[in-house]
């Protein structure tokens, strides 16, 4: 039983970690593009209703990005909730565009992934018993 316990502990940290760093570095990123040109994944119906610059608007998506990143590490229920909320919407904004279907199904699976840690979140946080768990 301890071990069970111990196992989704680690598990927890192991995605707070990740859907803590992955935001804040993409976020990051959008004001650099080291890792790639993020301007390109941006669907042209959407770019072309913009009030703001495309680089304007990676900036905003990059601050949001850096700030659910550090609430993930604070809070990670809501935090993890919204970098999954994030990743949805990009996918469908790739999905709706009709390129980029890969990184759209990547997204997709990361979502899940971080509505996952929203669920152990919620489990610890609650108080529910670990000791149930098998």
């Amino acid at each position: 039983m301890e071990r069970s316990i111990e196992r989704l502990k680690l598990v927890k940290r192991l995605l707070i970690i990740t859907y803590g760093v992955i935001p804040i570095v993409a976020g990051a990123d959008k004001f650099t593009n080291l890792l790639t040109d993020w301007g390109k994944y941006l669907n042209p119906a959407l770019k072309a209703i913009l009030p703001v610059s495309e680089p304007a608007f990676m900036a905003i998506a990059g601050v949001i990005e850096i700030l659910a990143g550090l609430l993930v590490f604070l809070n990670p229920a809501k935090g993890a909730y919204i970098v999954s909320v994030w990743l949805v919407l990009i996918a469908l904004s790739l999905v709706s565009s009709g390129n980029y279907l890969d990184v759209a199904v990547r997204d997709i699976a990361m979502a899940i992934g971080a509505f996952s840690l929203v669920q152990l979140s919620l489990h610890s946080e609650n108080n529910i018993s670990w000791k149930n768990i098998s």
